[in-house]
């Protein structure tokens, strides 16, 4: 639908592995292991330390034995937000990393790439997983990784809102718009109504194309990214679905006269579900860090205060590249967005 010359590509790492840098997860219980997988995390959780250095020596015969195994067919990849080890241990091993419209894509636009192992939560494995071609295989090395946002939007969550809001205006004039990262179901709840995923690259974009619709938006979630999107397309009419449980047993009906007539006069409806690190920031620390002369940059899951508080605003792939190529021309940026990767961007 949309065409653009656009393209972020991430960078290969500069971080030096040193001696004393250790991985920055905890050790998960052994019964939260596939049964296939418990003799490899036993013998992990008898290495002696969490150094990384010891962890890629413990894995490169195993990694070395996939990669002889399986050739050029193996892709292993991880998300910008891992800890800067986890990447660096991904980019060891010939891997790449990305935003995750980036990872989603992976699979599609290298179909030689049979064998897809993915470092990263796991609805972006679903995305990719979606998107790949039927002789494709996706894992993830970590099933039950995961975010607030997207459990707080759950389908069952979510299709209450959606059911409620056909009953009250139609089944046509219900336009779903669902963030990147959902899950599948949500995906396909959306897509079942004729609506459209989008990415925090393109959601200005997608929602350009949803007003032109002429029907009531239902954005599913992030609440933040809705209201922002709403200051920049000058939306001015909005209602909220609450997240999570609360979303689930939402009666509509049952709302009083006040909460119908902001309903009915909305153009936008957000499901209030939100992401807790991009809630934190506040926009005292963005004022802070620009009267020391720093070019504040935010991701735009940061609420509408912190967004109007910073010089620029972008995805995850827009930030890496604003900071990583110095286009601000400042050499100084503060950056509101997940921890790991603000540290991994120092690193480099």
């Amino acid at each position: 639908m949309f065409k653009s010359n656009l393209s972020y590509q991430p960078e290969q790492t500069v971080i030096q592995i040193t001696n004393d840098m250790t991985i920055c997860q905890s050790d998960y219980p052994l019964d939260w292991y596939q049964t296939e997988f418990i003799p490899y995390a036993e013998e992990y959780m008898a290495l002696p330390d969490r150094k990384l250095t010891t962890i890629i020596d413990w894995m490169r015969p195993y990694i070395q034995k996939a990669q002889n195994h399986f050739g050029d067919e193996l892709l292993l990849l991880a998300h910008y937000y891992m800890g800067g080890e986890i990447v660096q241990l991904i980019q060891e091993f010939g891997g790449v990393i990305g935003d995750s419209y980036q990872l989603a894509l992976m699979a599609a636009r290298h179909p030689e790439k049979k064998v897809i192992v993915e470092s990263a939560v796991h609805f972006m494995a679903e995305s990719i997983s979606i998107l790949a071609n039927p002789d494709q295989n996706v894992y993830i090395t970590n099933p039950k990784s995961g975010c607030t946002m997207e459990m707080f939007a759950k389908d069952f969550m979510v299709e209450p809102a959606i059911e409620q809001l056909n009953a009250r205006y139609g089944h046509d004039n219900i336009l779903p718009v669902c963030y990147m990262n959902t899950s599948g179901r949500v995906k396909a709840l959306t897509g079942a109504q004729g609506g459209a995923v989008c990415t925090s690259s393109n959601v200005k974009q997608i929602f350009q194309w949803a007003l032109s619709q002429n029907k009531k938006i239902l954005f599913i979630p992030d609440r933040h990214m809705g209201e922002n999107v709403a200051q920049w397309l000058n939306i001015k009419d909005l209602a909220y679905w609450p997240k999570g449980t609360e979303g689930a047993r939402y009666r509509l009906d049952e709302q009083s006269p006040k909460t119908l007539k902001q309903f009915d006069k909305a153009q936008l409806i957000l499901f209030a579900s939100e992401c807790t690190v991009h809630t934190t920031y506040q926009a005292e620390q963005c004022q802070y860090w620009r009267e020391k002369n720093y070019h504040v940059i935010c991701h735009p899951e940061c609420t509408n205060l912190v967004m109007n508080a910073s010089d620029s605003h972008g995805s995850t792939a827009f930030i890496w590249d604003q900071v990583l190529n110095d286009k601000a021309q400042t050499q100084h940026y503060a950056v509101a967005t997940e921890n790991h990767m603000v540290n991994y961007l120092k690193q480099q």
